[in-house]
């Protein structure tokens, strides 16, 4: 089954690990920030802040380690939407006050533990964003000092790794597969992807354990081949290829994967021809019955799956009002 939100799920399968995790943070926490958190008490945490609505183009972890000596709380925010979102550190802060809502309410600690937020981002376009909360404040800058306390304001560090140079991804291998995966992902230099994921595949020579390297070879084949929408048979065929020279054991996953996606991209193909062809019926039969259609309206029908379109068209002529019909595409 294709997956449904790859940026997800390639994210938290190797952030996920606490040995990435710690060596992703070794090598990019900022100095002054690395020498009061003591990485050998990493340990994730199960909790989740994001919401349904969100989750498309967000994704978090939420790992606890000593901060100075007491217990705190490192956070990573993933945005893998194609642009960078302006209302990121209001976002951060409502999540950072769940966070110490779960503390006081399912632990009834009364002393709110350290969170710091750290915002991963690999969009088409360069952060821009201001990386403080006071910055989105309108005249929060021009405010005294002696103001500026009794408004709540905080920085939250970014990693845009859009703007990463292979010179400036360090770490052991599946960190630097990761971010260089993340990093390039959207190109549309397809030459320039294909180098970047046979990059990759030869970094998983530098692992003592082939296993484990086949393993992460899985995940990260799976990753590229669902969210690279732009492969082609052919491109397909050199990653296997590769593969096959330098992981015998791992091309059979390969093929299989590759046959999986090529054949899920076509029956999606189908679907979506099938939609567009449906809309416009279901946007004619309307327009014919009920005269011009609200502007808002035809987009919305436009977006609409096979299954609503079809229950739009066999109960078209029951329609007393297009307010039946809005009940439909609102379901």
């Amino acid at each position: 089954m294709k997956i449904q939100n790859p940026h997800d799920r390639f994210f938290r399968e190797s952030m996920g690990n606490v040995t990435t995790a710690k060596d992703f943070l070794t090598h990019y926490l900022p100095k002054n920030v690395l020498q009061i958190i003591d990485l050998n008490t990493l340990e994730p945490q199960k909790d989740s802040f994001i919401n349904q609505e969100l989750e498309e183009g967000f994704s978090d972890l939420l790992f606890k380690a000593d901060i100075s000596g007491k217990e705190g709380y490192l956070y990573f925010l993933f945005e893998h939407k194609s642009y960078p979102d302006k209302g990121i550190s209001l976002q951060l802060l409502k999540y950072m006050v769940e966070i110490w809502e779960a503390k006081i309410n399912k632990e009834e600690q009364q002393q709110l533990p350290i969170v710091i937020p750290l915002v991963i981002y690999h969009g088409k376009t360069s952060w821009s964003i201001p990386t403080s909360l006071g910055a989105n404040l309108n005249g929060y800058e021009e405010l005294p000092k002696d103001v500026k306390v009794h408004v709540p304001d905080f920085d939250y560090i970014i990693y845009d790794l859009s703007g990463f140079s292979d010179e400036e991804i360090k770490g052991k291998v599946q960190t630097r597969i990761l971010l260089t995966l993340l990093r390039d992902i959207f190109t549309k230099d397809i030459d320039e992807l294909i180098h970047s994921i046979l990059k990759c595949i030869h970094y998983l020579l530098e692992l003592e354990d082939k296993q484990t390297g086949i393993e992460f070879l899985e995940t990260m084949i799976r990753y590229v081949f669902s969210a690279a929408n732009n492969l082609t048979k052919r491109d397909m065929e050199v990653i296997i290829k590769e593969i096959e020279t330098t992981f015998p054991k791992g091309s059979e996953i390969t093929m299989t994967l590759a046959d999986i996606f090529r054949e899920e991209g076509i029956q999606k193909g189908i679907e979506i021809g099938e939609a567009k062809a449906l809309s416009k019926t279901a946007l004619q039969l309307l327009t014919a019955k009920f005269g011009c259609l609200p502007e808002e309206m035809k987009e919305d029908i436009k977006k609409l799956d096979v299954i609503t379109l079809e229950l739009i068209l066999s109960n078209i002529f029951n329609y007393n009002h297009l307010d039946d019909v809005k009940k439909i595409i609102s379901y």
